[in-house]
Formats: structure tokens, sequence, C-alpha cells
């Protein structure tokens, strides 16, 4: 028997509410997820393009010799800017380049770099300080935390060869710490490097704390954010890799330091590049100085530690 016509409207009407529905909800779900992507988009590229910091001092209010200098990074797609200090005494018994963190320039007020380099000229090293791209005075609008400030200190190394040709060693903090160490695993030059409060792996590192830097869940957004990344700015966040990096740096050495209580970068970062070789590398935990303070609160064992270790490299 047929339906009657009043009970077929009824049906073809509850059918069509539900497709409406269903409908609707592809739209929200759609929504949603535009949503999200662009949030995801927008957090990448603030991640990296971060406003620039301003120098306010330079080595003189330290009453420290210095020269303003510029180079292309090794890339040769930017210019940098810094400054080069030269040593108290002549000749310079080595070279020293730093390497400042990200959002900041080449003064780098957390660690207290000016008065660190002032030390070091005083104990007969040379140092140059300078800008990463985007970074300060220095050229580029793209921070890529380590993927191309890597060459940016190729660039510097290159410079300080040319025109100081001696036996070299990087000093860095934080992102600048990290660049060093990958920097030093393509060039033989480097005979050692300090390094300052590194992350050891980009990827893992950003797992760990784009929910703290954006405030934003970590599902969905961190494997968002982390797929956008490559696409939006080429950068290949597993290629900046310490771990690896400390494997072709050995047997030089390296001086790992850390505070365990470092709320940005947990020290288990160094510590685990420094169990990878502790007959060539060392670690020296601080406490009670947050992320790559521990100049700031230790500043004479701090300059001891870094000056013996610079001097070692000297030896036979």
């Amino acid at each position: 028997m047929r339906p009657t016509p009043a009970i077929s409207r009824a049906a073809r009407s509850r059918s069509h509410r539900k497709l409406k529905s269903v409908r609707y909800l592809l739209y929200l779900l759609l929504a949603i997820a535009l949503i999200c992507v662009a949030v995801s988009v927008y957090v990448g590229w603030q991640l990296t393009h971060p406003q620039r910091k301003a120098i306010t001092e330079d080595p003189s209010r330290y009453e420290a010799a210095f020269e303003p200098v510029q180079f292309d990074s090794r890339t040769k797609d930017v210019t940098l800017k810094g400054w080069f200090l030269p040593s108290a005494s002549d000749p310079a018994k080595l070279n020293i380049i730093m390497a400042h963190g990200y959002r900041d320039n080449r003064t780098y007020a957390a660690g207290e770099a000016l008065s660190l380099a002032k030390a070091l000229t005083q104990q007969g090293f040379n140092v140059l300080m300078f800008d990463f791209r985007n970074s300060g005075e220095s050229g580029g609008d793209l921070t890529t935390v380590g993927y191309l400030e890597k060459f940016d200190l190729l660039g510097a190394i290159d410079w300080m060869q040319a025109n100081h040709p001696g036996k070299l060693a990087l000093h860095g903090f934080s992102m600048g710490a990290s660049s060093a160490l990958l920097a030093a695993a393509e060039e033989p030059a480097v005979a050692g490097i300090v390094a300052d409060s590194p992350f050891n792996h980009l990827t893992r590192y950003l797992e760990d704390n784009l929910p703290v830097w954006s405030h934003l869940p970590r599902f969905p957004f961190t494997p968002l954010i982390l797929g956008i990344l490559p696409r939006l700015t080429g950068i290949q966040t597993d290629a900046v890799d310490g771990l690896s990096a400390v494997d072709r740096i050995y047997p030089r050495p390296i001086l790992f330091i850390h505070s365990t209580d470092d709320h940005s970068i947990p020290y288990q970062n160094s510590e685990a590049m420094w169990e990878k070789h502790k007959d060539k590398f060392e670690l020296w935990k601080t406490s009670g100085a947050d992320h790559a303070r521990s100049h700031k609160v230790y500043p004479k064992p701090y300059e001891d530690k870094v000056i013996d270790f610079y001097n070692r490299l000297l030896e036979p």
C-alpha cells in the first residue's frame, strides 16, 4: 500500500531537515578548520618575523675599543653588521665570535655580552659581535631559529679568517648557541665552542614549547604550525639538530653552560648533548639563573671558566 501524500510530505520534510543539519555541521567544521589554519599561519609568521630589538649601547660604555664591521652571510643573500673588538694585547691569542639569542641583537643584555666581551679582550682575545639576519642593524626580514642563522655565523667566520687569521672559537647564547653547534659541525676551522643554554633539536623543542609561547592548545595547533612553517618560510626544523651536530664536532671540545632553573630551554637539552662525548665535552650546570643568564648571576665564575676553556684551546 502506498503512503498517503501527507505521510510522504512529512518524511520528505524530516529528510530535508536532516540534510540541512548535516550541511550546517559540515560548514561549521570547515569554518573551524579554516580558523585553525589561519591562526596557525599567524603564529608561524609571528615566530619567524619578530620585531627587531634596537641597539641602545656599544662597547664604549665599557671603555672597550671597537670598530664597526659588515659582511655577507655565507648564503650571500643578506648583509650583517657588527663590531670587532681587538685584543688588549698584540698579537691576539685567539679569535672569538659571539652569537646572540632569538629576538635579540649583538649586545645580548640577558647574558651581559658586552661586559663579557670586554673581559675577553683584556685576556688577549679578539671578539666579533654581530646581529643575525632580521636582528639589530643587519639586513633580512626572516628569523629561522638556527636554520639560516648557521650561515650567518659561517659568514662571520669567513670575515674573521680573511681579516684576522688565527685560531678561532665560537661563543653562543640560546639560539646563537644552537647555531654555533650547527656552524662548527660544518666548519673545521672552529677549534672549540662555548654553548650557553642551547636547545638540541628545533622540532622537538617547538613540539614541547609552542603551546607555552602561543597560549594555544597543543592539538590541533602544534602539528598545524609545524606543518605550515616549511611552506610558509622554507624552514626545515628537523635540520636544526644539535644532537647530530655534536657528533660531527667531536673530538673538538665544547663547554655547555646551562642553568637548572632555565624556564625557557630545560637544561636537559645541553645534558643530552654533553652525555654523547663526555671525554671531550664539559657541562657547567648553574642554578638560580633563568634562561642564558648565568653570566649575569655569576659574572666572575663564568668569566673564569670560559677564559680557562679558551686558553686550553691554545695548548698543543
